[in-house]
C-alpha cells in the first residue's frame, strides 16, 4: 500500500480529535510531523512523529507529501501558501481562508503548481446530514418548499478561543465557524440560492464576536431555506425540518463523534467505532401514491470522519474525486461573505 507521509501544523484540540487520530489508524497514512511551538504532548501517543517548534522548520526539515493546517483561521492563507510553494499538498481546516480573495489565491497557486488544496468540511460525514441526504434521495417528500438546518448549543460564556471570540479578528464568530458547516450543507443539497436575508449579531455583547446568525436563503420554484446557529439554547431542537409538497421529515442531530473522540475512542479503520443509537432520531411524514399517510420512525446509520480521509487516499493513489475541494467551497464563503453584507446593510441581497 503506498504510504502518504502526512504533517500536521498543530496540535491542539483539532489536531488530537480530528486529525492525528485518523491518520494513526488509517493504514495509507503515516502521521510524520507534528508542530508543537513549545510542549511534546504529541510524544505520549505519536511517538514516531516528529516535533517541530515552527510550520516553517517543519516544511523546511520535514519529509511529508501533504500538509494539515489546522491552525487559526486568521493563519491558514501563510500556512497553506508556504505549504504550496514547498510542493506539499494540503488539507485546511474549515473555515477555508478570511475572505474570498484569500481562497481564490490558494486555490490558483496550488493549480499552477499541480497540487491539490482540499477544505477539512467533516461534516460531511455526520450520521444526521447523511439521513436527511439519503430521505431526499428517495424523493418521498416531493418538491421541497421549505428547509431548516441549525446548530444550537449552550455556551454562554467565554470559551477563551480569542481566534474565535474576539471581534477585532477578522472570520472570528459562529457564522464563519458554525455557517462554514451550515451553508455548505445547504448548497451540497439544494444549489445556490438566488437571494439571501441574514441576522447576525452576538448575544454575549459586542465585546464578543457574533454567536448568532439567521440567514434566510431564497431559492426558485418558492422554495426558502434557513439556516441557524445559536449558543443560548438549552434544549435540543430538530436540526434538520424539511418540508415538501407530499411531506415532511423531521432528523434530530445526533452525531456523537466528536464527543467520543475526545472520550478516548478509537477511530478504527473500516470498523463500526461508534456506539449505536438507542432510539429513533428522525421522523418522515408523508402521502403514499395512493393519497394515504405513512408515517415512519428512522435510526440513523453512523458516519464516519474516516470516510474523509480515505477519500483523500483515493485521490493521492488512484485519481478518484478530491473531497470539498477549495474550488467549491469557495461558494460558501460568498454565501458567509453576502450574509454579512445583508446583516450589515438590514437588506435582501441579491447573488
Amino acid at each position: 500500500m503506498q504510504l502518504v507521509k502526512v504533517g500536521l501544523c498543530a496540535f491542539g484540540m483539532s489536531g488530537k480529535v480530528f486529525h492525528a487520530p485518523f491518520l494513526k489508524e488509517h493504514p495509507g497514512f503515516f502521521l510524520t510531523a507534528v508542530v508543537e511551538r513549545s510542549k511534546n504532548d504529541s510524544q505520549e501517543k505519536y511517538p514516531e512523529a516528529v516535533i517541530y517548534r515552527s510550520v516553517e522548520e517543519m516544511l523546511e526539515k520535514a519529509d511529508i507529501n501533504l500538509v494539515v493546517v489546522n491552525t487559526p483561521v486568521q493563519t491558514h492563507f501563510e500556512y497553506a501558501k508556504k505549504a504550496l510553494e514547498a510542493g506539499k499538498n494540503v488539507i485546511v481546516e474549515k473555515p477555508f481562508t478570511i475572505d474570498t480573495d484569500e481562497a481564490e489565491q490558494l486555490v490558483k497557486l496550488a493549480e499552477e503548481k499541480g497540487l491539490f488544496i482540499s477544505v477539512y468540511q467533516n461534516r460531511r460525514f455526520d450520521r444526521d446530514y447523511l439521513q436527511v441526504k439519503n430521505i431526499l434521495a428517495e424523493g418521498k417528500l416531493g418538491n421541497i418548499k421549505e428547509t431548516e438546518i441549525r446548530f444550537d448549543r449552550f455556551r454562554t460564556s467565554a470559551s477563551g478561543k480569542e481566534h474565535k471570540e474576539n471581534p477585532n479578528l477578522p472570520a472570528s464568530g459562529a457564522l464563519h465557524d458554525l455557517g462554514a458547516h451550515l451553508v455548505d450543507q445547504a448548497t451540497l443539497l439544494f444549489g445556490m440560492p438566488e437571494k439571501l436575508f441574514a441576522d447576525v449579531y452576538s448575544m454575549k455583547g459586542n465585546e464578543f464576536a457574533n454567536d448568532y446568525f439567521e440567514i434566510l436563503l431564497y431559492y426558485p420554484n418558492h422554495s426558502r431555506v434557513r439556516v441557524k446557529a445559536s449558543v443560548f439554547t438549552k434544549e435540543d431542537h430538530y436540526a434538520y425540518k424539511i418540508h415538501g409538497d407530499k411531506g415532511s421529515f423531521l432528523q434530530e442531530r445526533t452525531d456523537n463523534q466528536e464527543v467520543e473522540l475526545v472520550g478516548g475512542a478509537i477511530p478504527e479503520f473500516n470498523k463500526d467505532w461508534q456506539k449505536p443509537l438507542t432510539e429513533d432520531d428522525g421522523i418522515l411524514n408523508y402521502l403514499n401514491e395512493n393519497g394515504e399517510t405513512i408515517r415512519e420512525t428512522y435510526r440513523s446509520k453512523p458516519g464516519d470522519y474516516m470516510d474523509y480521509y480515505q477519500e483523500i487516499y483515493e485521490h493521492i493513489v488512484f485519481g478518484n474525486p478530491l473531497p470539498s475541494p477549495g474550488k467549491e467551497i469557495i461558494r460558501n464563503m460568498k454565501l458567509i461573505e453576502k450574509a454579512i453584507e445583508s446583516a450589515d446593510s438590514g437588506r435582501l441581497v441579491t447573488l
